[in-house]
């Protein structure tokens, strides 16, 4: 066996893989062949670190230091430098938003230092594709307790003790939800993994599946047992081919290792899983729509009762729960109920994976205990928002979420406080929104979104988030009425009453929360034709400030119409009859310049 001195540790995330994470691992292990270092220092391709769109990062180990934003040109500096020499390189080293200085070790990183990790324990530093990395960071011991020391009613009492709820939206126990699958009648019964996230900008389930898919498999044996289940499924976004790769091969490395098969571990427990591609829906992540798609129908929801738990595939008793569900059993079943139930808030017990994203200074995965409050992740961990702008709103639960204002911020994150406040805690979505941001014109998004992804089966949904839509983009095109907002708060509550799923259920929370928090923007839009973020294209209009506009003809020549009217270094002019308002103009005026405006009225005094 050989023992290195050295790991290097690059994030394989499909995040970083996109800018070129494959790349630099190459680069190192040919830089590293070339020095004759093979015997001591490792290359690792590893799962998704977290820290995203600091990428391609790669961690130094055991020395703890951080790099970030490699590319292969990098490579023969850094291993001369920190492998060769032992100085670490602070040119490609983390910087802080207002700072100056790097932060070597990923440790003391704000982004990392305030997360609690459960699910993600793994992330960075373990190969996804070798079992024995898995092993060796006490992999499958769970699964060997619970076959060979537990029964099945032990089991499931212990994921009932430890406060489990199910992180993919409704956060229902998942120890009730097991007891009612083992209690039902009916032979055979199922497991699932539901692994179908289609929320806009939600990264949770692919970054776990890519990072550590063995603690998922070793969470669902654990569940089969529990209910008796001999099949399982694990069905998996269809735009995820990293992770379906991933998943794959573990799968195979499981069966090879006696983990996954007939008489597992010698117990006499039998149990396989099969991997299902997801339809391409947003709705196919509603799980009576998920199960109909796995015994090869359309993904339509169907009423409920009964559940899934008393009848779900072909009638029979299953369990759906979701990725980061799956991932938390082994380590509750390893270190007890009362551990994990120790963790988070009197009803929201343990850790919560977000992708937090948006107008944020550091994007990325995060984990963190339940019960932290949103400043502590907005700016703790989030590093606040750039450019000095101010917070408006963070939007939590991906499309069917709701939008939390400023005056929020000291919320508690847990299931009950988000769903008063008219959020959810969802998925695990978490987008950021900054003062350039358009409430209504977010609400829009989201229920144009709604309405596309809509399986069409049930009037409320199919023609209630149309419906909505359109009195949405009548609002923004400067069409409105103080009527139209009354319409839109009736209809809202309609469809979330009426519809059939959690889809149409849900849908109506960016409006009636945007409606509850920011409804003088609304009324801006219809009474005063103004849109005050200057987003809404019919409500606004592009000037150039004479006091600042120097004739450097950059905006003159973007302009596609023509609209703009000026010689060099002369004042130049927007007709507001030719403009399209396409803001070539602005993205043209140079930075320190500043000419071009957005207004609402043309005039340059107002705006920005």
């Amino acid at each position: 066996m050989t023992t290195y001195r050295a790991h290097l540790l690059v994030c394989a995330g499909t995040g970083c893989v996109s800018c070129g994470a494959f790349d630099v691992r190459r680069a190192l292990e040919d830089e590293v062949r070339r020095r004759g270092l093979e015997r001591e220092v490792l290359v690792v391709a590893t799962g998704c670190n977290g820290f995203c769109e600091r990428g391609p990062i790669l961690l130094v180990q055991p020395d703890g230091v951080f790099y970030q934003r490699l590319k292969p040109a990098d490579v023969p500096h850094l291993v001369e430098e920190h492998l060769v020499k032992g100085r670490p390189v602070k040119g490609l080293m983390y910087v802080p938003p207002r700072e100056r200085d790097p932060v070597p070790r990923m440790k003391d990183i704000e982004f990392f230092k305030h997360q609690r990790l459960i699910v993600l324990a793994n992330r960075g530093r373990i190969d996804p594709e070798r079992i024995e990395d898995y092993i060796a960071f006490d992999g499958y011991a769970a699964a060997a307790k619970a076959l060979g020391e537990m029964t099945p009613e032990s089991i499931v009492a212990e994921v009932a003790a430890s406060g489990l709820r199910g992180r993919g939206g409704a956060g229902f126990p998942t120890g009730r939800k097991w007891e009612a699958a083992r209690r039902a009648p009916g032979e055979p019964r199922y497991v699932v993994c539901n692994g179908d996230e289609g929320d806009p900008g939600a990264f949770m389930d692919r970054s776990v599946l890519e990072a550590d898919p063995h603690a998922v498999i070793e969470g669902m044996i654990i569940g089969a047992r529990a209910v008796g289940a001999a099949r399982g499924f694990l069905y998996i976004r269809h735009e995820y081919p990293l992770a379906i790769s991933r998943i794959g091969i573990a799968l195979e490395q499981a069966r090879r290792h006696g983990l996954l098969g007939r008489d597992i571990l010698g117990t006499g427990f039998d149990f396989d899983i099969e991997v299902v591609r997801g339809a391409g829906a947003f709705v196919s992540g509603e799980e009576t729509a998920l199960l109909a798609s796995i015994e090869g129908g359309r993904a339509y929801p169907r009423q409920r009762p009964p559940y899934p738990a008393e009848r779900g595939l072909w009638g029979r008793p299953t369990v759906i729960n979701n990725v980061e569900t799956w991932a938390n059993v082994p380590p509750i079943i390893r270190r007890g109920a009362k551990w994990f139930a120790g963790l988070g808030t009197a009803t929201s017990k343990g850790t919560k994976i977000f992708s937090l994203v948006g107008k944020i200074a550091n994007t990325g995965l995060v984990e963190v205990p339940m019960g932290i409050s949103l400043r502590e992740v907005v700016y703790g961990i989030g590093g606040g928002i750039p450019g000095g702008r101010a917070f408006k709103a963070v939007q939590i639960g991906g499309p069917s979420g709701g939008c939390i204002p400023a005056s929020g911020l000291d919320l508690a994150v847990d299931y009950e406080s988000l769903k008063a406040a008219g959020s959810m805690m969802g998925s695990g979505g978490m987008i950021v929104m900054d003062e350039d941001t358009c409430m209504v014109d977010i609400a829009l998004y989201f229920l144009r979104f709604a309405e596309e992804e809509s399986c069409g089966k049930c009037s409320p949904c199919r023609a209630g988030t149309g419906a909505m839509a359109r009195l949405l983009a009548r609002i923004t095109a400067g069409e409105g009425t103080a009527d139209d907002i009354g319409r839109l708060e009736s209809l809202a509550a309609t469809v979330k009453r009426a519809s059939l799923c959690g889809l149409g259920q849900t849908a109506p929370n960016p409006v009636l929360t945007t409606l509850r928090y920011f409804r003088d923007e609304y009324e801006a839009h219809v009474i005063d034709k103004r849109c005050p973020a200057l987003v809404c294209k019919a409500l606004i209009a592009f000037a150039i400030d004479p006091g600042r506009c120097v004739g450097c003809l950059l905006c003159k020549k973007a302009c596609p119409t023509g609209a703009i009217s000026g010689e060099l270094k002369k004042v130049h002019a927007i007709d507001q009859s030719a403009c399209v308002k396409c803001g070539l103009c602005l993205s043209a005026c140079p930075p320190k310049v500043r000419a071009v405006r957005k207004t609402t009225d043309g005039r340059p005094g107002e705006g920005r």
